[in-house]
């Protein structure tokens, strides 16, 4: 199955970070895959507060202007509908990512708590041992949330911490968010074209040398 058939699902929970879901949809989108998308009330809270939506704007999410089509390959289920087809192992797809992942939503995909769809549908992420993608971003972190991490790796799932890297010297916020979101991606196994990956090149005679960070002796 090419990245153009493929089939994510993208969940949304309470903890900060609107712009790193948003920019992953709209990948997925020009990427060509199939995309479900579950909001919590909180993260509904979090698009409003940090995106300016007032509630779940897809052609926004997605990058499109109002007047455009709705996005055919961004389907939005209902937080409270457990009936859903997401919440069942028949429904084949290529993983699940929760972005943002507040220390709530972790803590009830760590204990098996299917309260809601999105808890319910990464508990079948995991039983049916497919890729679930945990990108909490909450910090610091409490021993009960390392816990509860170390449970969800356990269980197969991947904890990708919201760290964007600096070593590709990023000049705005689009590009600590893009350095993310292709991180992601690349978890999921979506081909993409953002930045992300460190090419060190070998020093030429030209190069300066490395400053000499070797302590004077005292005498």
């Amino acid at each position: 199955m090419d990245h153009h058939n493929k089939r994510i699902i993208v969940g949304v929970s309470g903890a900060s970070g609107a712009a790193y879901a948003q920019r992953l949809i709209q990948m997925l989108m020009s990427c060509g895959a199939e995309t479900h998308l579950v909001v919590s009330p909180l993260g509904q809270r979090l698009l409003h507060d940090e995106l300016g939506m007032e509630g779940v704007d897809l052609h926004a999410l997605a990058g499109l202007t109002p007047e455009a089509d709705s996005p055919a390959k961004l389907i939005q289920h209902s937080y409270r509908d457990v009936g859903a087809s997401i919440a069942s192992g028949s429904f084949r797809h290529d993983g699940m990512i929760v972005v943002p992942c507040s220390s709530n939503t972790l803590s009830c995909i760590a204990h098996g708590s299917a309260q809601n769809l999105l808890h319910r549908a990464a508990h079948v992420t995991l039983k049916e041992r497919r890729r679930l993608v945990l990108v909490h971003r909450e910090m610091p972190l409490s021993l009960i949330d390392i816990r509860n991490m170390q449970a969800v790796t356990e269980a197969g799932g991947i904890i990708a911490p919201a760290s964007p890297g600096f070593y590709l010297m990023p000049q705005t916020i689009d590009d600590l968010i893009d350095f993310l979101v292709g991180r992601c991606l690349d978890l999921l196994d979506i081909e993409h074209g953002l930045d992300v990956r460190w090419e060190k090149k070998a020093p030429t005679d030209t190069d300066p040398a490395p400053a000499d960070k070797t302590r004077a002796q005292p005498s």
